[in-house]
């Protein structure tokens, strides 16, 4: 597919019936976004964090191309999503600490700039808001084409603290003169921007102030956050149920993101992590190439992303139903790790305990196996922190020094023993996470991805099930093939 840049060959009346036929298209859409009153208290909560005499700055991400002319499919700034409801590129936020007037002598409080409906390339890239219907959808009253920043009289020399987070870099000069790259050199000119100035331009502002906000989930949010998880623990059920020694890691990725899609999940938050054997030591794994995960362990580190939150689970089954003696025990250890973990969290409790307790229950553990001959040498098997908050990224903003009601964090222990590891070699190969998503409550927590087995005999339980999936047979696919499939 190739994209053409130059629309004026279309015919007048092509474009304006396909602009009515684009924006006839509403049915069936999803129900369940996150409402206008949402993303307006989100801005008043921000601005009522703000210093006096200062303003937020809030920029779309960049596009970024996939191949020549194709971009990948655009993925919001979280932040813009998260106070404006913007989805789009080429956008701008301005949230201002305290009201300001117009030269008809009204105030406003925010400003958002957005890309102008354009029939040609809405052919091409897909239906646009426009101002009028940010205003309309979004609830905002000042929404203006981006091209009117120029010359909109905001004297940004009149704030005390300018919030904003570092410029995104490597922004592409496109065709229209009001894109993020030309948002962002006006604004540049505007404002006098100096990277990284303690004094004006406050990047850790920003993010201390966002992050204290996302950190904290609404009732609206835990609506959608519990989706994505429930979603990947449906996705990890079935595969668990599905799975066989010659399946290859593309195909349950495959099997894993085709159950987010059939429950209306848009994508995944991260790339898919699906190791077996010694492929699951690698922390960040996703070429996901093995042919044939054989009788080894496996290990699923794959999320959903519902409405722009995203879920992080992880799951060690091994493919041939059955933990062997060496694999339990790993498997049982990690377990009692995050147990251990778990009965420290509550509202106020420090994350440091919950750590603390993973940690040592390992070294323990690992000691106890021989694996190791000194509990220092945990880290060597254990190599990663406990966990880290999710929501609009899979590793949301805020900080994790003090636990909070209403925050939803992963716990997330494992035990990775490549081979040549200094250990017996009955041991080599194994790798063993579990990752689960929690609520923090009052007095506790709540497992969100309960819905996924944990204990290694309902593991065991659940692959002994039939799958929806069994039945899903193709045949495969011969270079010179005379006959259609």
């Amino acid at each position: 597919m190739r994209r053409i840049h130059v629309f004026y060959w279309l015919p007048a009346v092509l474009v304006i019936s396909f602009s009515q036929f684009l924006f006839a298209q509403d049915d069936f859409l999803p129900t369940d976004y996150l409402r206008k009153d949402f993303y307006a208290g989100r801005r008043a909560a921000l601005r009522a964090s703000m210093p006096d005499s200062s303003v937020a700055v809030i920029f779309a991400y960049p596009t970024r191309n996939f191949s020549n002319d194709v971009d990948y499919l655009y993925h919001p700034n979280p932040d813009m999503y998260y106070f404006s409801g913007y989805k789009e590129p080429h956008s701008l936020l301005l949230v201002f600490k305290e009201p300001r007037t117009d030269s008809a002598g009204k105030t406003y409080t925010e400003l958002l700039f957005v890309q102008k409906r354009n029939a040609q390339a809405e052919q091409w890239t897909g239906k646009r808001l426009g101002a009028e219907g940010a205003r309309e959808k979004l609830g905002i009253d000042r929404v203006y084409n981006g091209e009117a920043f120029k010359n909109y009289p905001v004297d940004f020399s009149g704030f005390k603290k300018i919030i904003v987070d570092k410029l995104p870099a490597d922004v592409p000069n496109g065709y229209d003169k009001a894109d993020l790259f030309d948002l962002l050199e006006q604004f540049r000119q505007n404002s006098g921007y100096v990277t990284n100035n303690p004094g004006r331009f406050d990047n850790r502002l920003y993010y201390e102030l966002t992050g204290k906000l996302r950190r904290i989930k609404t009732p609206d949010e835990m609506i959608l956050l519990r989706k994505a998880v429930e979603i990947s623990c449906q996705a990890h059920t079935e595969v668990m149920k599905a799975i066989h020694p010659g399946m290859s890691e593309l195909e349950i990725q495959g099997l894993q993101e085709y159950v987010h899609k059939k429950q209306g999940a848009e994508g995944v938050g991260y790339g898919s992590i699906v190791g077996s054997g010694e492929n699951g030591c690698v922390l960040h794994y996703m070429e996901n190439t093995k042919t044939r995960i054989g009788n080894s362990l496996l290990l699923m580190d794959v999320g959903a992303e519902y409405h722009g939150y995203t879920a992080d689970v992880t799951r060690t089954v091994p493919a041939d139903g059955k933990f062997s003696p060496e694999e339990k025990a790993i498997y049982e250890l990690v377990y009692q790790a995050q147990e251990a973990a778990f009965k420290t969290l509550r509202d106020g409790s420090k994350f440091a305990d919950a750590s603390k307790a993973a940690r040592e229950t390992i070294a323990d553990g690992l000691l106890k196996l021989g694996i190791i001959k000194e509990k220092k040498e945990v880290s060597k098997y254990y190599p990663h922190g406990l966990g880290h908050h999710i929501g609009l990224d899979v590793h949301d903003r805020g900080g994790m020094e003090i636990l909070l009601k209403d925050m939803v964090i992963t716990i997330e222990p494992g035990i990775y023993i490549p081979s040549d590891s200094n250990c017996d070699k009955k041991w080599w190969g194994i790798a063993v996470r579990i990752e689960d998503d929690l609520l923090i409550t009052e007095n506790g927590y709540e497992i969100l991805s309960r819905f996924a087995p944990r204990k290694a005999e309902d593991i065991e339980k659940m692959i002994s099930q039939k799958s929806a999936l069994d039945d899903f047979k193709l045949t495969p696919p011969e270079p010179g093939r005379k006959k259609a499939f």
